[in-house]
C-alpha cells in the first residue's frame, strides 16, 4: 500500500488507512529528531520499568485484572518499540526526518521489504492503520468556539499496540478499585470456606 491508501472493511466507519507515524500514539508527534530519539529512549526504559513492576505484581499475587492491564500496556509499548526499531532497516524507503528542512519527509510509491534499509535502528516509523470515522457532522452554532465547525469522531489513525495501551490504561482508571475489592472479597470468602471445612472436619472426628 502507498501512504494514504485505504480500503473499507465495514461500511464507511471501519477503514484500513495506511500511514507512517514518526511520533507517539494516535499520530501525535514530539519535536523532530531529538524528540524521536527521546521518545525511543523513553519507550525502552518504560518497558523495562513495566516488566519489573509486572514481576513485582505477580510475586505479590496482585489481582489478575491489574496484571492483565499492565500486560496490555507493556505489550503495546513493546510493539511500538519493535516497529520503530526494525521498520527503518527492513524496508527500502519510508517517512524520514530531514535536518535540512527540519521536518519529516514522506516518499512516493510503495516501499518494499528487501532489507536495504532507509534509516538507522529506532529511526523508523510506526505503522498505523485502524481508522474509525464513526460520526461526522457540524457542531451546533450555540457551541462556544466551535459552533458550526466540522467535527469527526474518531479522527486519529492508530494500530493494535495503541489499542492495547489504551485498553490497559482504561481498565486501570475505571476498574482499579474494583479489582482489589473483588480480590479482597475472594480472599475473605476463601478463608471463610476454609474455616467451615476445618470445623466440619473437627466435628466429624
Amino acid at each position: 500500500m502507498y501512504i494514504g491508501e485505504e480500503f473499507n472493511v465495514i461500511g464507511d466507519w471501519f477503514i484500513i488507512h495506511f500511514v507512517e507515524n514518526p511520533g507517539m500514539a494516535f499520530g501525535l508527534e514530539l519535536g523532530g529528531a531529538y524528540g524521536k530519539i527521546g521518545l525511543s529512549l523513553f519507550r525502552v526504559f518504560a518497558v523495562i520499568g513495566l516488566c519489573y513492576y509486572m514481576w513485582t505484581l505477580v510475586r505479590e499475587k496482585a489481582p489478575k485484572g491489574v496484571i492483565i492491564s499492565f500486560a496490555l500496556i507493556t505489550a503495546g509499548a513493546l510493539g511500538n518499540i519493535i516497529d520503530s526499531a526494525f521498520y527503518g532497516i527492513l524496508f527500502n524507503k519510508g517517512t524520514i526526518y530531514s535536518a535540512e528542512i527540519g521536518s519529516w519527509m514522506r516518499y512516493h510509491g510503495i516501499s518494499e521489504m528487501n532489507f536495504e534499509g532507509y534509516a538507522n535502528p529506532f529511526w523508523g516509523c510506526v505503522v498505523d492503520m485502524l481508522y474509525f470515522p464513526v460520526i461526522e457532522g457540524n457542531f451546533p452554532d450555540w457551541v462556544p468556539f466551535w459552533g458550526g465547525d466540522f467535527f469527526l469522531f474518531f479522527r486519529p489513525v492508530f494500530n493494535i499496540a495503541d489499542a492495547a495501551i489504551s485498553v490497559g490504561v482504561g481498565m486501570l482508571i475505571l476498574f482499579y478499585r474494583n479489582f482489589y475489592t473483588e480480590e479482597k472479597n475472594k480472599n475473605t470468602e476463601d478463608k471463610t470456606n476454609s474455616g467451615i471445612v476445618a470445623e466440619e472436619s473437627i466435628v466429624s472426628e
